[in-house]
C-alpha cells in the first residue's frame, strides 16, 4: 500500500501532528520547569492549548487510519493492542503508586496511550505491507525501549532534585517525537 492511499496518509500525518504536539509540550516543559526563572502563568500555559489541539488532532487521524486499512497480516492480533494497553495501564498504575510511591499524574496514561498507539500504527503498517516483518520488529523494538524508559522517567521524576527531574521531565517527549518521526520518515522511502 502506498503512502498516497487515504488509511496510510491519515497515519502519516497523524504522526507529523504528533511531533509538533510534543514540540508544543517541550516548549511549555523547558519554560514552565526551568529549576531557575521559571516562567509560570499564561505566560507559558498557552502552550498547552496547541499542544493539546495537535495531540486530539493526531490521535483522531491515526485511529480513523488504523481502522480502516486494509491489511492481509498483523503482528498482534485484534484486540491485544487495547486490552493488553487497558490491562498495562491498571497494572502500571498499581504498581508505580504502591510499590514506588509514586503521585499518580496524566503522563502514565500518556506512556501507555502513546505506546498502543505506536504499535497499532506498526501493525497497519506491517498488515498493508508498507514495513517488512523486520522493520515493524525493528520499531517494536524501539517503542518498547522507548516506554520502558520514559516510566523509569515517570518513576524517578519526584525522586529527583530539581534539575535533574527538569531533564528527566524532557526525556519522554523528546523520544515519542524521534520514534514517530523515525516511523514518518521510514513510511516515506
Amino acid at each position: 500500500m502506498s503512502i498516497h492511499d487515504f488509511p496510510l496518509k491519515q497515519i502519516f500525518w497523524s504522526n507529523l501532528l504528533l511531533i509538533i504536539c510534543c514540540a508544543f509540550y517541550l516548549t511549555w516543559w523547558l519554560l514552565a520547569f526551568k529549576p531557575t526563572g521559571a516562567v509560570n502563568g499564561m505566560k507559558t500555559g498557552w502552550l498547552l492549548i496547541p499542544a493539546f489541539v495537535t495531540g486530539l488532532a493526531a490521535v483522531i487521524l491515526a485511529v480513523k487510519g488504523i481502522a480502516s486499512a486494509s491489511v492481509g497480516a498483523v503482528l498482534f492480533p485484534d484486540g491485544v493492542l487495547l486490552w493488553g494497553g487497558i490491562a498495562a495501564y491498571i497494572i502500571l498504575l498499581a504498581v508505580t503508586g504502591l510499590l514506588f510511591k509514586r503521585q499518580v499524574t496524566t503522563e502514565l496514561f500518556l506512556i501507555v496511550g502513546w505506546t498502543m498507539l505506536a504499535l497499532s500504527e506498526i501493525n497497519v503498517l506491517y498488515g498493508t505491507g508498507r514495513f517488512s516483518h523486520r522493520l515493524a520488529g525493528t520499531f517494536t523494538v524501539v517503542i518498547g525501549v522507548a516506554s520502558i524508559i520514559s516510566l523509569v522517567c515517570y518513576v524517578l521524576y519526584y525522586k529527583l532534585e530539581a534539575r535533574a527531574g527538569y531533564v528527566d521531565g524532557m526525556i519522554p517527549l523528546l523520544m515519542e517525537a524521534l520514534v514517530m518521526a523515525g516511523i514518518t520518515v521510514a513510511m516515506a522511502v
